[in-house]
């Protein structure tokens, strides 16, 4: 016999407890227990478990075996980088993004290039005329996709062991329930048990499952937290709306390098791959322009070339504005406060506004030269020297310091047709066409 009580649940963490709490004791996280209803079951607790059979033996790890045929590619290049070459059979994965960023459609694309693959695509937002609609419009035919509507767990994993797909895509886990538990879709409960349960049907059907999950304002997934340490690959596809370019960020991998970054952009006709991003940054920079600098950031392994633009202008108000697009506005007044102490740039009584063309958000700090270079060009209103790279971090002491990977980025410049490239004092090995002007300060470096 069930009996139904009030309990208070964190929906960070899923800590439970019996009394609503302001400040949840396990994450430390303000104002999140939540109201639900349990229910306590006298004859069994409820269980996670999909297994056939509750036998398994325990395996020696000399006696395993791995092969590279167990990672396949996707035949999307920018998603094969950001995977570390390509999906692992029986891998579990989170793809998380802004709503209408490109998830579904990328989903998509990717069963367009895998046309010798047998996908389950289980759809919880979306009706099957609507889904067909979007693969007309980049052109999939679907004839290895297979779309299945009912988002109930059990009958998703009786459809999976029916089909045995090579891989099994959830859009999205929030809409995926459980008969078995009163909450509804989307709460704390039911992602962690659905969560659970496509786990154990990825690893022990060797079913390849990729998750989309939603976000929340702050751009974490929606969620406890304990999803992301679930599945071994978080992805995160992010990009300003207002932009063309989409950006597939690996937060977390388990099968190869994290932080690995690919790029996108978006059409008519899909999501594209940009194979060179930083020809697509730097496309529309106009170098007569003074506040205008390149420097050159690293995503994962990946160098890319950006512009800095700056611009300070007289201000009309009595506190000076010191305002900043994709770079940390912290960080702007630090630079801003080195250049006045050390270089002797007079920013008293001046708006600044600094901007990351391309609607980039970076933190990569041997972007500081650069940001430094802009600024003290828009004060004098010179223009920066053309085809010129700035790279470098400064320190508090006007100090330039040493940044790493910085033989591929002068590569990166190199490539881009750049002639000149200011950087730190630092041993570099190999020749370069263009000329490297090493400085220890920055009234070295930005000096005209």
């Amino acid at each position: 016999m069930a009996k139904n009580k009030i309990q208070y649940e964190c929906s960070s963490c899923g800590h439970l407890s019996a009394k609503w709490l302001g400040l949840c004791p396990a994450c430390g996280e303000w104002h999140t227990f939540e109201e639900v209803m349990a229910v306590k079951e006298t004859a069994k607790r409820h269980k996670v478990d999909v297994s056939q059979t509750d036998s398994a033996d325990a395996v020696r790890l000399s006696d395993v075996t791995f092969s590279n045929e167990d990672r396949r590619s996707t035949n999307l290049q920018e998603l094969d980088r950001v995977l570390g070459g390509g999906l692992i059979k029986g891998s579990f994965l989170l793809l998380g993004g802004d709503p209408g960023i490109g998830k579904s459609t990328l989903m998509l694309q990717m069963a367009q290039k895998c046309s010798d693959w047998n996908i389950l695509y289980v759809a919880g937002e979306e009706s099957a005329s609507q889904i067909k609609q979007r693969a007309s419009r980049i052109g999939l035919k679907g004839d290895n996709l297979l779309i299945y509507s009912n988002t109930e767990i059990q009958s998703v994993i009786a459809q999976a062991r029916k089909i045995k797909p090579d891989l099994m895509i959830v859009d999205s886990i929030q809409t995926v329930f459980s008969s078995d538990l009163n909450s509804l879709p989307g709460s704390v409960q039911q992602i962690r048990e659905c969560s659970a349960m496509l786990q154990q049907i990825a690893k022990k059907e060797g079913i390849t499952t990729l998750m989309i999950g939603h976000v929340t304002k702050e751009g974490d997934i929606a969620g406890p937290r304990i999803l992301e340490h679930m599945v071994d690959t978080v992805l995160h596809f992010e990009g300003d709306q207002s932009q063309l370019h989409r950006l597939l960020r690996g937060v977390k991998n388990r099968f190869g390098p994290a932080h690995e970054v690919g790029v996108f952009e978006m059409r008519d006709t899909g999501l594209h791959e940009v194979v060179n991003p930083s020809d697509l940054f730097l496309s529309e920079m106009n170098s007569t322009v003074s506040g205008n600098c390149v420097t050159c950031i690293m995503e994962g392994s990946r160098p890319i070339l950006i512009e800095v633009q700056a611009l300070v202008t007289p201000s009309n108000y009595s506190t000076p504005q010191r305002t900043a697009s994709g770079f940390d506005q912290r960080r702007l007044q630090l630079l801003i406060a080195v250049l006045e102490k050390r270089v002797g740039l007079g920013f008293a009584g001046q708006d600044v506004y600094l901007n990351i063309a391309g609607g980039l958000k970076i933190s990569d700090t041997a972007a500081d030269l650069a940001v430094m270079s802009a600024l003290a060009s828009s004060i004098r209103d010179i223009p920066v020297e053309d085809k010129t790279l700035y790279v470098g971090e400064v320190g508090l002491g006007g100090e330039i310091r040493r940044v790493p990977f910085l033989i591929r980025r002068l590569q990166e410049a190199e490539k881009m047709g750049f002639k000149k490239a200011v950087l730190p004092n630092s041993e570099t090995t190999g020749s370069f066409k263009l000329t490297l002007q090493a400085a220890d300060t920055v009234s070295k470096a930005i000096r005209n």
